[in-house]
């Protein structure tokens, strides 16, 4: 977990300026409607302020910039390039735009910029209820895992006029993430056409966030069709020669399903959109929530005190209250956990033991009243989860299911056949099975349709780890061909041995090919799910090239 103080003075106040390149690439996109009116909410620096001046020094223009050393930084730029009819407001422009949406008070022909990229929790308490309110007043689902960018670019938006253009630069979460489904939803309604350029690299350096471009131009009128979102992708910055609006004009936009939820199918080529949507009519391939049930691990509120290697067990004499357990992918390296798993993990001084104090004869027991004071010596009875609970050493939800599954995943998500009846932490999943065997689902989750059903459904952040939450678990596509035997061993060695793009194919050749897929279609799914995995991972050609390189000099 992240916490407020270790974080960077530039991280905490969302400050990650615009390359000059890319905001002049912003500006003559909206410049070609030639707005009378332009709203910055987030001066910074001023750079949008300097390119504004260079192609549309007649407009008015209003920014915002919180930051009075910023703000003045931004008004000097402006002056430079003659921007004369431009007011810099030092001050929160959420604080402005919850008035401004309230009283219908204001509209804009143009939105450019940048917005602060703050974590909720990072944000003081009178910016989380701005934030709020801006969600509220445009009858907007909230949730307060958002962060600064969502709201920003959601009141942005409400205030263009109709036919305005908003251009800016986004967090590449965009397309995915779960705090901006509002967003999506909001944009996507109220946009004739949006258009997102996806770069392969990171634009920002010193930081693994990823941005896009986000170009959206509002409905007119009810009569104005909403077509959708398109994905432009982009290497280097060869796309900047061309015409914004020719880049705009490029993708062939989709709606529906993808602006109902994530945009992540706009991603794809359209053959396989629609052999995915001709895949999920067959009876032999079922949604999760169709054959299992998701529950999160255990949460133990201080994991290093419950979860512990052999060594503690044996100083503190706590075999009594010990019972097996997995929770990292180190632990399970394939898809089954069991006996020799677990004695090659305890070997390896992994914390493989769950310290359970489940009945009342610990306040008896010496051994387990020295461990409890030893925590209660290092303060762990004070931590939110535990202070919570009486006694505080007393975890509640404790069981163990015939399935578990890693919360993240470098490559694709796994189940794991939990022989050995093992408790997981809440860095993985407790998945007990409704229709057919937990052998079956385990065997038939590895398969390229469901892994690339995982990119569409799951989200990333910096480093590209892939993480799926419950509700996203529950929509992953699983085929379940009949006649095909389960041979989980033979997978387990595998997935051990092999690499995943080998896994992936034998996989694909038994299940996908029980369904009667042809060996190009098939095909089709493994190249849609790399290239979703390596924009996740940030892997461009130029890294491909040099792994190769790297990898026949060794």
């Amino acid at each position: 977990m992240n916490f407020k103080e270790n974080e960077s003075e530039q991280k905490l106040r969302g400050g990650y300026y615009t390359p000059d390149d890319l905001a002049e690439f912003l500006v003559r996109w909206v410049a070609a409607r030639q707005p009378e009116t332009v709203l910055e909410p987030g001066c910074g620096d001023g750079v949008f302020l300097e390119k504004i001046g260079l192609h549309l020094e007649e407009s008015t223009v209003l920014g915002f910039e919180i930051d009075s050393t910023e703000a003045n930084k931004a008004r000097c730029r402006a002056h430079s390039v003659n921007l004369v009819n431009t007011t810099i407001h030092e001050r929160d422009f959420l604080d402005w735009a919850v008035k401004a949406i309230r009283n219908e008070s204001c509209e804009f022909d143009a939105v450019v910029g940048n917005p602060p990229f703050i974590r909720y929790q990072y944000l003081p308490s009178v910016f989380q209820s701005r934030a709020e309110a801006i969600f509220r007043n445009l009858n907007c689902r909230f949730t307060r895992h958002t962060n600064a960018w969502v709201p920003f670019v959601l009141a942005a938006f409400a205030l263009l006029r109709p036919g305005g253009r908003l251009a800016m630069v986004v967090p590449a979460e965009i397309i995915h993430v779960l705090h901006a489904g509002s967003l999506r939803e909001y944009i996507g309604k109220h946009a004739r056409k949006i258009t997102i350029v996806d770069p392969e690299e990171l634009w920002f350096s010193n930081t693994l966030q990823g941005a896009v471009l986000l170009l959206a131009e509002k409905r007119r009128d009810s009569r104005d069709r909403a077509e959708g979102v398109g994905i432009f992708p982009v290497h280097g910055r060869e796309f900047i020669k061309r015409g914004p609006h020719d880049i705009f004009d490029t993708p062939h936009p989709i709606n529906g399903k993808t602006i109902e939820s994530k945009w992540t199918r706009a991603l794809l080529e359209p053959k396989v959109r629609s052999l995915i949507d001709g895949l999920t009519v067959l009876k032999s391939v079922r949604r999760f929530k169709e054959i299992a049930t998701v529950d999160v691990g255990i949460v133990t509120g201080a994991n290093k005190f419950f979860l512990v290697p052999d060594d503690t067990v044996q100083r503190f004499g706590l075999s009594k209250w010990s019972h097996p357990m997995f929770g990292r992918s180190q632990h399970c390296p394939g898809i089954v956990y069991d006996r020799t798993q677990h004695s090659s993990n305890a070997e390896k001084g992994f914390p493989t033991n769950f310290i359970w104090f489940k009945d009342k004869e610990v306040e008896r027991s010496p051994a387990a009243r020295a461990y409890i004071l030893h925590g209660e010596r290092r303060n762990l009875n004070t931590r939110y989860k535990c202070r919570t609970r009486k006694p505080w050493y007393s975890v509640p939800s404790v069981y163990s299911t015939e399935i578990g599954m890693l919360k993240r995943a470098h490559h694709i998500p796994r189940l794991i056949l939990n022989k050995l009846s093992a408790y997981t932490t809440d860095t993985s999943y407790r998945i007990s099975v409704k229709d057919g065997t937990a052998q079956s689902l385990v065997y038939c989750f590895v398969n390229p349709l469901t892994a690339l059903s995982a990119e569409l459904e799951g989200r990333h952040y910096g480093g590209g780890v892939l993480e799926l939450v419950p509700s996203e678990i529950e929509r992953l596509l699983i085929p379940v061909p009949v006649d095909v035997e389960s041979d989980v061993r033979l997978l387990d060695k595998l997935i051990r041995t092999e690499s995943i793009d080998c896994v992936l194919r034998h996989q694909s050749r038994t299940i996908l090919g029980a369904l009667g897929l042809s060996a190009s279609e098939q095909e089709e799914l493994i190249l849609a799910w790399k290239g979703l995995r390596d924009r996740r991972n940030r892997v461009t050609s130029k890294t491909v090239q040099s792994r190769s390189t790297l990898k026949r000099l060794i």
